[in-house]
């Protein structure tokens, strides 16, 4: 597995595995499956109510605490600072953990506007030793800019939407101008669609690929960190068998040139999007 190391020092492997809607003793099994197989980060939410999947996941799994990257994010009805703290703690307290490597505001929810304060709870937090690293997810330029205005201090991994069909150039961009990580929620988009893609099925042909790895590829030579989820054991290992090829540069850009400005999975623009 290669890595990024992020500006602030913490490493994470280039491939993680996303858990939203892995639930019950099934979820269990699932992301024992996933370690077993390779994966060493887990990303999970308040929202997804599965932390106490993850923590038991972790304590299943013969691979060692320390060598596992779990995640998080705070939900938005949790944006006012002692609740913000309140919140972590429980997160901590549901996964059975001492601490997260990783933890993130979910969405900036700008018209309740206090994204800010809950950005002030993680940076403490990181102070009191709950968290190594403190990021944020569906930030878009302005959020950030906010956050390093008011407080000094910037995420090391924004957590966003990104697939062909969105492949967020922009952001991208402002992310690494800025010295943060760009990470990637529903890589392969609506599967159901962009597996059949004639253009992707075509590229993946060409390098004796799944199109699955072959976007996941294209995310990696974007310098992002894609999170696909995948339930059956040899999908998991198949979606980390993407490091012994790479795209040319004219394939790349054929696959950027499948990007659209309506290319969200749903309706959620940060911009005006609230999740609580």
């Amino acid at each position: 597995m290669e890595t990024y190391t992020l500006r602030d020092g913490l490493v994470l492997p280039k491939v993680g595995f996303g858990t939203f809607r892995v639930t019950g003793a099934t979820g269990v099994q699932t992301l024992v499956s996933a370690l077993n197989s390779g994966y060493r980060l887990l990303d999970t939410a308040v929202n997804y109510e599965n932390e106490g999947v993850v923590g038991e996941a972790v304590r299943q799994s013969s691979v060692p605490r320390e060598q596992i990257s779990i995640s998080s994010k705070l939900p938005g009805r949790d944006h006012e600072y002692k609740k913000a703290i309140d919140r972590i703690e429980e997160s901590l307290y549901r996964t059975g953990l001492d601490y997260f490597d990783l933890y993130l505001i979910h969405w900036p929810n700008p018209k309740e506007n206090r994204y800010v304060e809950a950005w002030q709870a993680l940076i403490d937090a990181q102070k009191f030793g709950l968290i190594r690293s403190i990021g944020v997810s569906n930030f878009l330029p302005e959020h950030l800019d906010r956050l390093q205005k008011e407080t000094g201090v910037m995420p090391v991994l924004n957590q966003i939407e990104l697939h062909p069909y969105f492949n967020q150039q922009t952001q991208r961009t402002y992310d690494t101008e800025h010295g943060i990580l760009t990470e990637d929620w529903s890589p392969l988009g609506r599967a159901s669609v962009m597996l059949k893609d004639p253009l992707l099925q075509k590229l993946a042909q060409k390098y004796n690929k799944n199109v699955g790895q072959l976007i996941l590829r294209w995310e990696l030579q974007l310098g992002t960190l894609p999170i696909p989820k995948a339930n059956h054991p040899a999908r998991q290992v198949g979606n980390l068998d993407v490091f012994d090829f790479n795209i040319s540069d004219a394939d790349m850009a054929q696959i950027n040139s499948l990007t659209r400005p309506d290319g969200r999975t749903t309706n959620q623009d940060p911009a005006t999007h609230e999740e609580f």
